[in-house]
């Protein structure tokens, strides 16, 4: 049927109507994944939480198998793990060491019995005898020849940390102090029982990082950086906001990147004031930890001159315990490229633990 010129001009007026009144519809860019500093509270949780990675124990013999060795820190010098008792004159004044063969031969299967650590004759050339309120040792990092490790006390005006520096012997037959190399800490909040108790060697020398970096403690957090030879300070770099606290951290690797124990024991909850768990709010909790306030993870950071930068890794987290007992980590090391080793202080006991994880 022939349309009318009428009826034409009348459907192209209503077509041109309908294209002018119709909701314009911007395209959505996708945004690129957060860098490490946009990771925050307000973060979208990913579909499916990382899942626990369970510990095995390695089961250790002789004096630092008591709780009362309190291990503080962990450190490979050379092939052999340098494990750090936080009073090293329970035990006449030692450190300790375990081979790595030994270990990589417990979890291949090859040995059965609790490894025995042995002892490293320690001097502290009296250097701790000048520290008031002297309250053990709570890190360690080494260097070619070199020992660093970390002092918490408490003093008059309240909690003051130090760093002190040390020579290995190439065999391991002894690690002195040197009395003439001291530098203090200055914790950046008043808490109780805080201080430095984790540590690293850049290039340019000790790094340490104060334990509690939390939103409500600590809103401007810093690593203190010093020059190796002299402890002359090397200027404070900015810190991730990071709730609970870091107890250890390992070597950097060949990129810069080191990863460290964030633990929270309820128990500290009124010491240390969580905010908003934000690495929980953007990758999710694990199982056990859905079921629990206790956090057990390993967390990785990038170091440069600048900053130190959270990466953007799921959290490594560990299989809480059955029931509410925290394990109170206190030292880690890469091992090779297999995953952790993990060293408790005295809670709840001495466990030294193996955690795989492939990058």
């Amino acid at each position: 049927m022939k349309k009318s010129p009428f009826f034409l001009w009348m459907t192209l007026f209503v077509g041109l109507w309908l294209t002018a009144c119709r909701p314009q519809i911007t395209p959505q860019l996708t945004s690129p994944p957060p860098t490490p500093a946009e990771v925050s509270a307000t973060s979208t949780p990913t579909a499916t939480p990382p899942p626990e990675q369970p510990v095995t124990v390695i089961p250790l013999q002789g004096p630092l198998a008591r709780s009362s060795a309190e291990i503080s820190g962990l450190a490979w010098y050379g092939d052999h793990l340098i494990l750090l008792p936080q009073y090293p004159e329970r035990f006449g004044g030692v450190l300790f060491t375990l081979p790595k063969a030994d270990i990589l031969a417990f979890l291949a299967g090859d040995l059965n019995d609790p490894l025995e650590p042995l002892p490293i004759p320690f001097s502290t050339s009296g250097l701790t005898d000048d520290i008031q309120g002297f309250e053990g040792f709570e890190a360690l990092a080494t260097a070619p020849g070199h020992i660093f490790l970390t002092i918490e006390a408490r003093g008059e005006n309240g909690m003051m940390g130090y760093l002190v520096a040390g020579t290995i012997a190439a065999d391991l037959g002894e690690i002195r102090l040197d009395p003439t190399l001291r530098a203090e800490l200055r914790p950046p909040a008043a808490l109780s029982n805080s201080s430095d108790e984790a540590m690293f060697c850049a290039p340019e020398g000790p790094v340490t990082l104060y334990e509690a970096n939390g939103s409500n403690v600590n809103p401007a957090p810093v690593a203190q950086r010093f020059a190796a030879e002299t402890f002359a300070p090397q200027g404070d770099i900015p810190f991730p906001t990071i709730e609970y606290r870091i107890t250890d951290a390992t070597a950097l690797d060949s990129h810069g990147r080191f990863w460290a124990i964030n633990y929270f024991w309820p128990g500290d909850a009124a010491k240390l004031r969580p905010g908003p768990d934000a690495l929980a709010q953007r990758y999710g909790p694990g199982p056990t930890h859905a079921q629990s306030k206790r956090v057990e993870r390993l967390v990785e950071f990038q170091y440069s001159d600048a900053d130190i930068t959270l990466v953007g890794t799921p959290p490594l987290q560990l299989q809480l315990l059955v029931g509410d007992d925290s394990r109170n980590w206190e030292g880690v090391v890469r091992l090779d490229e297999r995953g952790f080793l993990l060293a408790t202080d005295k809670y709840p006991g001495t466990i030294l633990g193996f955690v795989p994880y492939k990058e």
